[in-house]
């Protein structure tokens, strides 16, 4: 298993506990949580059952939700040695089931239960989460040899149903495990697993375009070019993650029209929206239903909140950075036409050349931990945010990154996407000067500015290299 370290683990820390657990493991919709917990404990589940998906509900015999799961999970039930009984009517029947049956397997072992798509057993008006709450609060959280695992890609009602419970569910959760994408480093470790053939500078490319998703990555075939991939993944005639964009929010939210439209809008300003700008603009009432799908949309990696350089702590704003959907919204949705060689002919125009640079920024800003070790400054307390200014008639100016630091230092960041060497010439030389100056205006006179380049390759020496105090490559953003 490529990653995932830390969260493996801790898993297996949990599971020698010696007493009750309950987790919940959750993340973007294709992060990989089912096969984390899969390969962890491979043959240790005495339970393993996954919710059946709406789409899959559609094909069922039974026209009630209800009654398709229920069914799905007696099933479960018999082939995991449940003897005679009938299959239940409600969820009350059916953990009472599971309880017999966990009951009748016990033999003081650690007994480790799954629920894989937990949110999607929760069917509208099925009692289900009272069955439950019941569930753990009466049976399981009283066997110090119990473990259950809970896991879905509906962050929405991960948070909101278990994290964030203030009901029955109160404070019962043991642990949360929040499985995020993997780094460029991670990346390049599953592509050499999965023997694709890719430079560091193209599998940045494709972390533009795909994050570090690993479904994603995973349909990569070897022997084809980066392009060649995108074109067959995305631009194609059968083109497998055409429709992926729609089907992330369906699959994931209560309210996927909402969802998408908050996605749609924070694609239109690279620096972000506050909650006030994103309700008056999607006309979501500024309440508890935008702030409970922002942070679902934060918890799913779609979305970072920060509070930009110059702003009060709270103008918190909302920023896109899920490559998939930010590619997906540039290029793919309005394709007038089929072109299943687009991105191979258009791998030098000006509008793809454009969008490395903007990309190349969102990259750095997903890997803000390698940028502070590359710094040597990993224990440092920081804030990152971009940073755009305009002084009445003057020229105005924009900072890619700023990294603001607990040791009085703010690395000012210039991050450039090249093929080569970046050289500073005598105007961007004094752009960058220009720059400092202006930010120096905002700062504490303690503060020291750090001219940082974050680029491919390096920089050229020369006359005008030494306005850089920091160079990081893409050396360090791999580390």
């Amino acid at each position: 298993m490529i990653g995932r370290k830390k969260e493996t683990e801790e898993l297996c820390e949990i599971y020698e506990s010696g007493q009750a657990e309950f987790v919940a493991v959750y993340g973007r919709m294709r992060v990989g949580k089912t096969y984390l917990v899969d390969n962890v404990f491979k043959n240790k589940f005495t339970f393993r059952h996954a919710g059946l998906s709406p789409v899959e509900m559609e094909s069922c015999e039974f026209k009630s939700p209800l009654k398709n799961q229920l069914t799905a999970f007696y099933k479960t039930l018999k082939k995991s040695g449940l003897k005679s009984a009938e299959c239940p009517s409600s969820w009350m029947d059916a953990f009472f089931l599971l309880e017999c049956l966990l009951e009748e397997k016990d033999d003081g072992t650690r007994q480790l239960v799954f629920l894989d798509e937990l949110p999607w057993m929760d069917t509208p008006k099925s009692g289900f989460m009272t069955a439950f709450e019941y569930f753990w609060n009466n049976w399981g959280c009283h066997r110090d040899n119990f473990m259950l695992i809970v896991c879905g890609s509906a962050n929405s009602w991960i948070l909101n149903k278990l994290v964030n419970n203030h009901g029955g569910l109160y404070g019962r959760l043991t642990h949360e495990i929040r499985l995020s994408p993997f780094t460029l480093g991670e990346c390049e470790e599953f592509f050499r697993q999965k023997r694709v053939s890719l430079s560091r500078y193209d599998i940045t490319q494709s972390y533009m375009i795909f994050g570090g998703i690993p479904y994603y990555l995973g349909m990569f075939r070897k022997g084809l070019s980066l392009a060649q991939n995108v074109d067959s993944l995305l631009f194609s005639h059968a083109a497998v993650l055409r429709d992926e964009f729609k089907r992330l929010f369906s699959s994931i939210f209560d309210n996927p029209e909402r969802a998408e439209a908050v996605v749609r809008m924070l694609n239109t300003r690279s620096s972000g929206f506050t909650a006030n700008e994103i309700s008056q603009k999607t006309g979501i009432g500024n309440g508890g239903a935008l702030s409970a799908l922002l942070s679902s949309l934060v918890a799913s990696d779609f979305v970072i909140k920060y509070v930009p350089f110059g702003f009060s702590k709270r103008e918190i704003h909302y920023k896109l950075v899920d490559p998939f959907c930010l590619f997906y919204l540039r290029f793919v949705e309005n394709m007038d036409s089929l072109n299943e060689d687009f991105w191979q002919q258009n791998l030098v125009s000006q509008a793809v050349v454009v969008w490395r640079g903007l990309s190349f920024e969102n990259v750095c800003f997903l890997h803000i931990n390698q940028i502070k070790k590359a710094l040597g400054i990993s224990g440092v307390i920081t804030t990152q945010s971009a940073w755009s200014k305009r002084e009445g008639d003057e020229q105005g100016t924009q900072i890619d990154l700023l990294i603001e630091r607990r040791d009085d230092v703010v690395n000012m960041c210039e991050i450039k996407f090249y093929s080569d060497d970046f050289t500073v010439d005598k105007s961007y030389y004094r752009t960058v000067i220009r720059r400092q100056g202006l930010l120096e205006k905002y700062l504490k006179r303690k503060n020291v500015i750090h001219n940082t380049l974050i680029t491919t390759y390096g920089l050229t020496y020369n006359e005008y290299s030494g306005v850089f105090t920091n160079v990081i490559t893409l050396d360090d953003l791999f580390d």
